[in-house]
């Protein structure tokens, strides 16, 4: 794997571990595609480095976890500046 390959897993890993973001804004912070945040997190972290890769696991999964109250917090708001 090429050197700032490595290095931008370690960068995206931290900063999802630091802000609790969510991939597609993890996504549009570094400019890369979601799909990008995904491999690095999933298949190129754990031969990086499998501590962080386990703490920026858990982050990922909790974010999965809360994503179906999220949609409907933003379905709530569309349909109140509709009806408002």
């Amino acid at each position: 794997m090429k050197d700032y390959i490595e290095e931008r897993v370690l960068q995206v890993a931290r900063y999802i571990i630091e802000s609790q973001e969510t991939i597609r804004k993890t996504a549009t912070v570094f400019g890369v595609s979601k799909s990008t945040i995904h491999k690095d997190m999933t298949e190129r972290l754990p031969k990086i480095n499998a501590q962080i890769a386990e703490e920026a696991k858990n982050v990922l999964d909790l974010n999965k976890a809360e994503r179906h109250i999220r949609g409907g917090k933003a379905t709530q708001m569309k349909y109140k500046t509709i009806e408002g």
